[in-house]
């Protein structure tokens, strides 16, 4: 194994780099502590790689695509179906990792691990999902057909709130396709990440097909510059998701960056009242609000106010410990720093006169006093003025807002720049078609708090949450993936008649 937890005085282990299917130490003076954020334990040092690394990783990939770009598409079908058997059996294992790194509960590591799996359970489909298009006889003797190919080396950037599912969303998928990637994960966080990336290795993935380089920003702007990447793809904040989109895109890549979110939860007074409650508790608390999909923000539409004291309540029963520890349901958040930002702006909802009806500030967890935890925390009297609406928290705190009606209700959601996802709860159909059809977001769910769809969708996060057409995953990623080529074809028998020369544009 290239990484490992640090216990008993052990050696803290190097994360290592992997180019042209070597595992690589690199030769920077820039390393980074991989911190438990329960602990403030170190488990790993992870480098900033030098620019040289990373040009080295992308020439390993450019020189790997020559040759895996005409590998059999069921070759590669069967490295994703090894994949994700090696995933499925190692899921456990890595999960304990993830959650020491990332601070998130065993059970969320869990589901962080097997919502990527699903992502390459369908890349397991790329056969049919690589098709082309085929029209015979469009015109005399004339055929024309499409056909998807791989357009070279690719990059992910992935985030640290996420770190098996959204690098299972990137590299499988852009591999399936035949295309060839390197990786830089977050460097909050890489150790779960590099396990997979040891279980692509084990599945057969050729030397060179897949790279990995860490570090900040540096290594990123030289992913969006390097003359050989030809696409890109990001997830995480909506600075660091613009500044690649725009560094990229004027470098001449495809880009998908998929950035910032304020998500709300609209409640009508006819929902189910307990199910409701529990999923805004669930989706709005649940590892420690540290997902671009949490719901941050609740609307509560007329006689639905009345439910804010039990929401409250809920809010109150969950445990807030560790997460390796059992029957936890709120961890740490990511940094120190992550910490302070979150408190700062929980300070800012009280200065801007919002009621904190649920204070998490103060919290202290017995035996990890150290780390960097913030209880649920519920604002209410929130206006669509005050930061902690405007900014996107990252943290557990939930805030309310009051409304008379759904049409304000749409009209509060739709005012808002991002448009990641939204959830309605009610169980009125007509108001649930209303909502679907006016709401202005690229992600809606009735009944759902979470809206993120299963693989065979694509993730369609919308206006100030993506730049770029295509989305992660399903159908529009083997776009985003691929060239579509097409070819107009006619054949001649030797002894067909010669129609002499044809100056105008038409076929016959």
């Amino acid at each position: 194994m290239n990484v490992s937890l640090n216990k008993n005085n052990t050696t803290v282990a190097r994360v290592k780099l992997l180019i042209g299917g070597e595992w690589v130490e690199s030769q920077t003076t820039e390393w980074l502590d991989v911190v438990n954020p329960a602990t403030q334990e170190v488990l790993a040092h992870v480098p900033f790689a030098t620019a040289a690394e990373v040009d080295a990783a992308v020439a390993a990939a450019q020189k790997a695509f020559t040759t895996w770009r005409h590998t059999p598409i069921g070759a590669r079908m069967r490295i994703m179906l090894k994949l994700q058997a090696l995933i499925r059996e190692h899921s456990k294992r890595i999960a304990v990792v993830l959650s020491a790194e990332q601070g998130k509960t065993i059970a969320d590591a869990e589901g962080d691990i097997f919502r990527g799996l699903e992502v390459v359970e369908h890349a397991c489909s790329i056969g049919t999902l690589q098709m082309g298009e085929f029209a015979e006889n469009v015109a005399g003797g004339v055929d024309t057909y499409t056909l998807r190919q791989p357009i070279g080396v690719c990059a992910g950037i992935t985030p640290f709130n996420f770190p098996a599912m959204i690098p299972l969303w990137m590299f499988p998928m852009a591999i399936a396709c035949g295309n060839t990637f390197v990786l830089k994960p977050s460097e909050q966080d890489p150790m779960s990440t590099m396990l997979l990336v040891e279980l692509a290795v084990e599945a057969g993935v050729p030397a060179g097909v897949l790279n990995v380089v860490h570090g900040g920003k540096e290594v990123v702007d030289g992913i969006c510059t390097h003359k050989d990447i030809k696409a890109v793809s990001f997830v995480g904040s909506t600075a660091v998701g613009t500044h690649v989109y725009e560094l990229a895109g004027k470098h001449g890549k495809r880009v998908q960056s998929m950035m910032g979110a304020k998500n709300h939860a609209v409640v009508l007074p006819d929902a189910n009242r307990e199910q409701t409650l529990n999923a805004l508790v669930g989706a709005g608390f649940g590892a420690a609000g540290q997902r671009c999909m949490a719901t941050s923000a609740v609307v509560m539409v007329g006689a639905a106010k009345q439910w804010i004291p039990d929401l409250k309540a809920l809010a109150q029963k969950l445990k807030v410990n560790a997460g390796s520890e059992p029957g936890t349901d709120v961890g740490p958040v990511i940094s120190r720093r992550a910490k302070q930002r979150i408190l700062d702006l929980i300070e800012s909802g009280v200065q801007e006169g919002a009621t904190l009806g649920l204070d998490g500030r103060d919290i202290t967890v017995a035996g990890y006093e150290d780390g960097n935890f913030v209880g649920p925390t519920l604002f209410t009297g929130v206006t669509t003025e005050m930061q902690i609406y405007t900014q996107e928290i990252f943290g557990p705190v939930l805030v309310v807002l009051e409304v008379d009606t759904l049409d304000q209700a749409i009209a509060l959601v739709n005012a808002n720049p991002f448009g990641n996802g939204v959830g309605l709860f009610t169980q009125s159909g007509a108001a649930a078609r209303k909502f679907q059809s006016e709401i202005d977001v690229g992600q809606v769910g009735i009944n759902i708090p979470i809206p993120v769809p299963v693989p065979f969708f694509s993730f369609t996060g919308s206006r100030g949450s993506k730049l770029g057409d295509l989305g992660p995953y399903g159908k529009q990623v083997v776009q985003f993936y691929t060239q579509t080529k097409t070819v107009t074809s006619r054949w001649f028998d030797d002894d067909s008649v010669n129609d002499g020369v044809n100056t105008t544009i038409n076929l016959r």
